[in-house]
């Protein structure tokens, strides 16, 4: 039987289901698989295996005795270590919060766990999800799984390498300005920004109010779906949160492409912020395949890349201004440099900023929901380049702006990264979005499963 920290979520629920590997031999394996790479990776700011192992006791116990209570049940899933976790250490992998122990479990992590979901580690992230990959923090940055050399994206950079490495079957991310989609880009896997509000984030510190999601990191669609079918729901406790009723996320996974209406958002990678021409030519061969399995694809035209940007920058920061407001005042050098260089312009930005950037936050909302009136998907890029190496600080800051994720912050719809191709040169992964209306999920998943079964990527993992 392959070894099973490489099952796929899916796999291993089925097996776990049917009595033939034990949420012990699971976690057991898993934890193996980290003690072996996590000296390379710095995936994981925070062990917890004495904790793990009694909960993949108990969950073994309880299968044997009355069934699984979900597919998740003895699944272990990592937290991006802005999540709380109840008795541990939030960190945020900043010097800051290292005392700061949570009360309670974020609403998610609740979902989870009643779930039967088993928590082994709390994972690195970009300083307060906002940093870059930084050397002047208490924990070193998190690497590429496919090449450590390389950054694995972010901020919700320790999910994309646990995920990607095999270390854990699934994870959550944090997306405020495409946080799970990054790391899923350069890791190589499926990475969703649900619509704003399906997700709770009472109990996860914030970036920017209006802006951040929670979302599932999976090495497959299907994984992705069933995490989303336990994380989605509404929580009177978070303002943001939407009334959504229960769906299933899995219901159409095998239907395929044929009929869907997908628009190509060309310009985003052709002429707003121009892709490398590896990453222009998978896009191309991803939408020739997406044609091919019967899709209908045609060019739309959204807003340029750059009005998104703006909109985005000037709502991010005075929201996270209001968060950070106190420890830039006082405690500024406890950032890491990085953090506190992307930081300090909150206090510079005035009110009417904010409200003329809400103002065109509406309009740029009503472009995307008018070109759903004519396609059912949109299909984009994710990133423009592969990614970077880690120490090359200019080239990180070069690359990290250079992506067509934070368009579907600003407007709140969902959208989901997928690999879509390999770079020659460097052999790290590509990625595309596909982005649906509103509360679209079951439908974004649909056509990305379909993907998956034409394309050849799943089946390819880091050679660690």
């Amino acid at each position: 039987m392959t070894a099973p920290h490489a099952l796929p979520l899916a796999t291993a629920s089925a097996l776990i289901a049917a009595g033939r590997l034990s949420p012990v031999e699971l976690l057991t394996d898993c934890l193996a698989r980290i003690e072996a790479l996590e000296p390379k990776l710095n995936a994981c700011i925070r062990l917890l295996p004495e904790q793990a192992m009694a909960d993949a006791r108990a969950a073994e116990a309880e299968i044997a005795r009355s069934g699984p209570r979900s597919p998740l049940h003895g699944i272990p899933v990592g937290l991006k270590d802005i999540i709380d976790l109840a008795g541990h250490p939030t960190t945020c992998h900043s010097k800051l919060q290292l005392d700061r122990v949570a009360e309670q479990d974020a609403a998610v992590v609740t979902k989870l766990r009643e779930a039967g979901a088993i928590f082994p580690a709390k994972l690195a992230t970009h300083e307060f999800a906002i940093g870059g990959p930084a050397f002047d923090l208490p924990f070193p940055p998190a690497r590429n799984p496919w090449n450590p050399a390389h950054h694995p994206g972010g901020s919700s950079s320790g999910s994309g390498a646990a995920v990607g490495a095999r270390m854990l079957p699934a994870a959550l991310g944090t997306d405020t300005g495409g946080s799970v989609r990054h790391p899923a880009g350069h890791c190589g896997l499926a990475g969703l920004k649900p619509t704003y509000g399906l997700v709770s984030r009472r109990g996860v510190f914030p970036l920017a109010f209006t802006l951040d999601h929670v979302g599932p990191m999976t090495r497959t669609v299907r994984d992705n779906a069933m995490l989303l079918n336990i994380m989605a729901g509404h929580d009177p406790g978070d303002p943001g949160s939407a009334r959504h009723a229960p769906e299933d996320y899995t219901r159409g996974l095998h239907k395929g492409l044929k009929g869907l209406r997908i628009g190509f958002v060309r310009h985003f990678h052709e002429v707003d912020t121009p892709a490398t021409p590896e990453v222009a030519a998978a896009l191309e061969a991803a939408a020739a395949l997406l044609a091919k399995e019967g899709a209908v694809l045609s060019t739309v035209v959204l807003p340029p890349l750059g009005e998104f940007a703006a909109v985005n920058r000037a709502i991010m920061l005075p929201e996270a201004g209001a968060v950070h407001e106190t420890w830039l005042r006082e405690r500024p050098g406890d950032y890491a440099a990085v953090t506190r260089r992307r930081l300090l312009p909150s206090q510079f930005i005035t009110g009417t900023d904010y409200v003329q950037a809400q103002r065109r936050r509406r309009e740029l909302v009503a472009a995307v929901e008018a070109a759903f009136r004519e396609v059912d998907l949109l299909l984009c890029a994710s990133s423009m380049d592969p990614a970077s190496k880690i120490d090359d600080a200019a080239e990180v800051e070069r690359t990290y702006p250079r992506q067509a994720r934070t368009p579907f912050n600003v407007t709140g719809h969902p959208a989901l990264n997928i690999m879509c191709g390999v770079s020659r040169a460097e052999g790290l992964p590509l990625g595309m979005q596909l982005v649906g209306p509103s509360f679209s999920e079951a439908l974004i998943y649909r056509a990305a499963a379909a993907y998956e079964r034409a394309a050849p990527w799943a089946a390819m993992a880091p050679q660690l």
